[in-house]
């Protein structure tokens, strides 16, 4: 009998296939322009393919002036709400939102205030896992990926529901709530298992009924279970602002392609999941971070500008950093002149550096921010504004509330499950035909030949 295969091992003969497939399957980038065929379904103003309807968000990024579509300062809507004003009325009321804004995407209406109150018990209810799930599932065989750990989660979850297969409205709002609330059970366990693995101690605290979604993470993740009314606020206003936005972002998109095929709400949401743990989607904000640390260690003057715009100059010539030719957290598929996500953490950003004690790297961002669109125009063709989108300030503001590099994503997960729940409720209610695109064949005709003539 064979012995065991080295897994990690990429042999010759792996690598004679990977040759083949390249030299089989380059396309022509010709052809993308003589099929119409729109890269990324987006024309080069960024502008999408219309691919569905939807009434749970808007984003806005360009007016009609004159008949003519131009850039404007970014807007997003929730179920017709300005964002801005949504996160400013629970600072006003020194309360937390996040549940509000998941009563608001999952229902179509704000809630009453003790409608509020069912619905984060309904929450609180539902945030708990089956009997020896943290040890049959989460701390069997931990991931360094906790995106990974938390989608085979929530898969294993399934195994523990005897309805998981029951498409009907009732029973997914159930499995919707659900997922909202043990997401950041899943998240923390998930870090906490591979922290022990790494020869940590482990910590797996019981969440609190009476706390908030961004309160029980802190308290799940520190061995202490301490923090401040200031750190769980920033962090509920980031699990509002990364809750939804709009139906064309890749997981969200995924999560109409995958419900349109009848799947259960457990696939569904894995499936999500694995569109969110790109670096291109939600690992975006770690890019982010790591590109700054790197500048740190780089620029000598974090306050001259000539020195922090020459290294952004060596990202984009592909001679700093990961070498991609990117700068990190600047720029978006839809705003152009500001995201109105990144214009809210802003403030925040500015309050919680001052209380960290970390005001230079806040100058060093604010720098970066005001200098990176100059220095991209002046280097590459612009068919839009580029200005600094949501995960440029979200990876500093976890990085000052000490959260690891490993739950960066699945907090964003934590939040956008919100919005996919609500984005796969509206696709099963007004479903029609199974979501199928067409792709244009541009190979070439084989013959065929028997096997023993090859």
């Amino acid at each position: 009998m064979a012995s065991n295969p080295n897994y990690n091992e990429i042999t010759a003969e792996v690598e004679a296939l990977a040759r083949l497939a390249l030299s089989n399957s380059c396309i022509d980038p010709a052809d993308y322009v003589k099929y119409d065929v729109k890269r990324g379904l987006r024309d080069l103003n960024g502008k999408g393919v219309v691919a569905g309807l939807t009434e749970i968000s808007e984003i806005v990024a360009k007016k009609v002036v004159d008949g003519k579509e131009l850039p404007c300062d970014g807007k997003l809507y929730y179920r017709g709400y300005d964002v801005e004003q949504l996160v400013g009325g629970t600072l006003h009321e020194k309360r937390f939102g996040f549940e509000e804004v998941a009563y608001l995407l999952l229902v179509g209406r704000l809630p009453t205030a003790a409608e509020l109150q069912d619905f984060r018990g309904q929450l609180a209810n539902y945030r708990s896992l089956p009997t020896n799930f943290v040890r049959d599932v989460v701390l069997k065989a931990p991931s360094q990926d906790i995106m990974n750990s938390l989608a085979r989660s929530v898969l294993n979850l399934a195994s523990y529901d005897d309805k998981a297969d029951d498409t009907s409205l009732p029973n997914v709002m159930r499995q919707c709530l659900q997922m909202i609330a043990v997401f950041p059970l899943l998240s923390v366990y998930g870090y906490q298992a591979h922290n022990y693995r790494e020869g940590n101690s482990l910590y797996i605290h019981a969440p609190k009924p009476e706390l908030s979604t961004a309160e029980n993470l802190l308290a799940l993740l520190r061995p202490d279970s301490s923090y401040s009314f200031w750190e769980a606020h920033v962090l509920d206003v980031c699990l509002m602002l990364h809750a939804e936005h709009g139906g064309g972002n890749n997981s969200t998109f995924t999560t109409h392609v995958v419900t349109s095929s009848g799947t259960d709400t457990y696939s569904c949401m894995a499936a999500a999941l694995a569109s969110l743990k790109g670096p291109k989607h939600g690992g975006a904000n770690i890019k982010v971070i790591r590109m700054f640390e790197d500048m740190k260690e780089k620029v000598k003057d974090w306050k001259d500008e000539d020195e922090v715009k020459a290294y952004l100059q060596a990202l984009l010539d592909k001679k700093a950093f990961d070498k991609a030719g990117l700068i990190y957290g600047m720029g978006h598929a839809v705003y152009s002149l500001s995201d109105p996500r990144a214009n809210i953490l802003r403030s925040f950003v500015e309050k919680l550096s001052k209380e960290k004690g970390r005001t230079e790297e806040y100058d060093l961002y604010s720098m970066v921010e005001r200098l990176g669109p100059e220095v991209i125009s002046g280097e590459r063709r612009m068919y839009k504004g580029v200005s600094a989108n949501v995960d440029f300030y979200s990876g500093f503001v976890y990085h000052m509330l000490d959260l690891p590099l490993e739950l960066y994503t699945p907090i964003f997960a934590v939040a956008r499950v919100a919005g996919w729940s609500a984005h796969r409720i509206e696709e099963l209610i007004n479903m029609g035909k199974i979501i199928r695109p067409a792709y244009q064949y541009v190979g070439h005709r084989g013959e065929y030949r028997p096997l023993a003539e090859r």
